[in-house]
C-alpha cells in the first residue's frame, strides 16, 4: 500500500491546514496526527498571540475549531499550575509541548466499588516539541508544570471537541461533572464567567 506523503509543517498556519485536512474523513490516524503535530518546530512568534498567562490557573485558549471535527487550543502553565486529574470524554486528545516542560501523570480509572487512593500508573516529563496522546480507554490524566521558575506552553488537539469532562479526587475517586470554558478565542478575551470551573487540559 502506498504511503502519503504529508509535507512537514514550517508554520503553525501549515500545521493547521494539514490538520484540517487529516481530519476531512470520519477515521481519524492517531499515529499520523501525532507525528504531523511532533513534526512542527515551535516557533514562539507564530503563537503568542493566543499564548496569554493567568496569575492563579493555567489557561485554555482557542487556537482553531476545525470545522467542527476538532479543537486546536494553546494553553498556558505559569510556574506550579495544574491540572486535576481527569478523562477526556471519548475523545482523542493530542498534547504538544510548545515551551517549557510540562510532567504528565497517568492513571487507573477508580474502581466503583472500592473508594480510596487511586492508583497512580505512570508519569513522564514531556520535553519542548514531544506530542503525547491519551484517551480514555488508556486511563486519566493529570498535567503540570512542576518548574518553579519556568512557565509552559502546549498545543493540545480534541477530536471530537468536547464542552463537559470529569474531574477526579486522588485520595477518593469521587468525580465531579466540569464544564469546559476558554480564557481566551482566536486571540481575544472572552467574557469573564464566575460561575463556571474551567478544569481541563
Amino acid at each position: 500500500m502506498e504511503q502519503t506523503e504529508v509535507m512537514k509543517p514550517e508554520t503553525l498556519d501549515d500545521l493547521i491546514k494539514i490538520l484540517h485536512k487529516l481530519f476531512e474523513g470520519d477515521s481519524i490516524n492517531v499515529e499520523e496526527v501525532q507525528n504531523i503535530m511532533e513534526s512542527y518546530e515551535s516557533k514562539p512568534h507564530e503563537w503568542m498571540k493566543y499564548a496569554k498567562f493567568d496569575q492563579f490557573r493555567y489557561t485554555r485558549n482557542l487556537v482553531d475549531e476545525g470545522n467542527g471535527k476538532f479543537n486546536l487550543m494553546i494553553l498556558c502553565w505559569g510556574e506550579g499550575h495544574g491540572s486535576s486529574i481527569h478523562d477526556h470524554t471519548d475523545s482523542h486528545c493530542f498534547m504538544k509541548l510548545l515551551q517549557g516542560q510540562l510532567k504528565e501523570s497517568l492513571y487507573e480509572w477508580p474502581d466503583r466499588k472500592s473508594q480510596g487512593e487511586m492508583r497512580q500508573r505512570s508519569q513522564r516529563i514531556l520535553q519542548e516539541n514531544q506530542c503525547a496522546y491519551i484517551n480514555d480507554s488508556l486511563g486519566l490524566h493529570r498535567v503540570e508544570n512542576v518548574s518553579h521558575t519556568e512557565s509552559a506552553v502546549s498545543l493540545h488537539l480534541y477530536s471530537p471537541p468536547f464542552q463537559h469532562c470529569q474531574t477526579f479526587d486522588q485520595r477518593t475517586g469521587h468525580k465531579n461533572v466540569v464544564k469546559m470554558t476558554f480564557w481566551s478565542k482566536y486571540g481575544e478575551r472572552t467574557p469573564f464567567e464566575t460561575t463556571v470551573s474551567q478544569e481541563n487540559n
